[in-house]
């Protein structure tokens, strides 16, 4: 044999049982990779869900902390509909409100995946011997399920001040 042929020899490739191992592993990584980046996508927009809800429910929690606190002399007596939502007066008109809609009435067909619920409830405020009593305090409570089934919960306390 000569030097040629020996070197040749010692050269020699992968078998096919190292190739097929080879497949296999590079194969299982690509897929754990590709499962990552499906689950990635697939999710992307549950932020983009959370933030509108999250928009709705602050926006109607402002709207109704700028109401008066009681009911002004001569204030709007209902009935209390989405479509006279224009005319609520004070914080209590909005109690048992449900549903999202311009302040005309019109439902918003963007957003007819969610659905919003207010409760205004009378409620005490502060530590015991500095509190605020329940008919001076009102609790105000916007629920927003935005289209995953994902609820948002924004609390207020509106109280009677000035005179």
């Amino acid at each position: 044999m000569s030097i040629r042929e020996a070197g040749s020899r010692a050269q020699g490739g992968a078998s096919l049982v190292e190739l097929i191992v080879f497949m296999v592993i590079v194969g299982v990584a690509l897929a754990g990779v590709l499962s990552v980046m499906n689950l990635t996508t697939a999710h992307s927009a549950d932020a983009v869900v959370h933030k509108q809800a999250l928009a709705v429910a602050e926006s109607m929690l402002e709207e109704i902390s700028l109401q008066n606190f009681s009911k002004p002399a001569g204030g709007f007596t209902g009935p209390f509909t989405p479509a006279n939502r224009s005319q609520f007066d004070s914080v209590d008109d909005y109690n048992g409100f449900n549903g999202i809609y311009t302040i005309d009435g019109t439902a918003i067909a963007a957003l007819a995946n969610y659905t919003l619920s207010v409760s205004v409830a009378s409620a005490a405020l502060g530590p015991a011997g500095q509190q605020v009593a329940a008919g001076e305090a009102k609790l105000i409570t916007v629920t927003v399920t935005d289209s995953t089934g994902t609820a948002i919960v924004l609390s207020a306390y509106r109280t009677r001040y000035g005179t």
